[in-house]
C-alpha cells in the first residue's frame, strides 16, 4: 500500500472531513500540521501548482489535491486501487 500524507491545520473542516473518510475506509495516514509551518505550506504550494488550501493530500509522492478530489476518487472507486502498489 502507498502511504497517505494530510498537511492539515487544526479547525480546518474538509482536513476533519478527509480523516473521516480515510478512517471509514480503514486506509491508515500521517497529519502533518501545516499551522506552525508556514515555509513547509508555501514550499508545498509552489511544487503543487499553486495549491494553498489544506488539506493538500499525497499518495505516495503523489498529491492529488484537497478533500474534494480525495472523496470523487472515492466516489468513482478509484481510491483504494490506487493505493496498491504493483510489483
Amino acid at each position: 500500500m502507498l502511504p497517505v500524507t494530510l498537511y492539515t491545520t487544526p479547525i480546518c473542516p474538509y482536513c476533519v472531513s478527509a480523516k473521516r473518510l480515510l478512517a471509514h475506509r480503514g486506509i491508515a495516514y500521517t497529519e502533518i500540521d501545516l499551522s506552525r509551518d508556514l515555509a513547509l505550506r508555501d514550499r508545498l504550494s509552489r511544487e503543487n501548482g499553486g495549491y494553498s488550501t489544506v488539506p493538500m493530500i499525497f499518495l505516495g509522492d503523489h498529491f492529488i489535491g484537497g478533500y474534494t478530489e480525495l472523496a470523487a476518487m472515492d466516489r468513482a472507486g478509484k481510491l483504494l486501487p490506487s493505493l496498491t502498489v504493483q510489483p
